[in-house]
């Protein structure tokens, strides 16, 4: 996969309300903390996609349904 193929999960945190859909349907890279909110595995607000899991995290994107979830690609 090429830089321009790579893409970066972002978490706004402020917009989250602890649905957790994006952890189930991700769970590669995001889990629950124990009041239910998201955390990148990798840590931080951000992480990269590895190849093979960028449908995955199209999907976690969608079903979020307040919009906590954002995904970019490389330049």
């Amino acid at each position: 996969m090429s830089t321009h193929d790579q893409r970066t999960l972002h978490l706004d945190p402020t917009l989250c309300d602890a649905h957790g859909f994006c952890a189930e349907l991700l769970p590669e890279l995001i889990h629950l903390d124990e009041w239910g909110y998201p955390i990148f595995t990798a840590g931080g607000l951000a992480t990269d996609i590895p190849h093979g899991l960028t449908s995955e995290a199209k999907r976690a994107v969608t079903a979020c349904p307040v919009g906590a979830l954002r995904l970019t690609k490389h330049a």
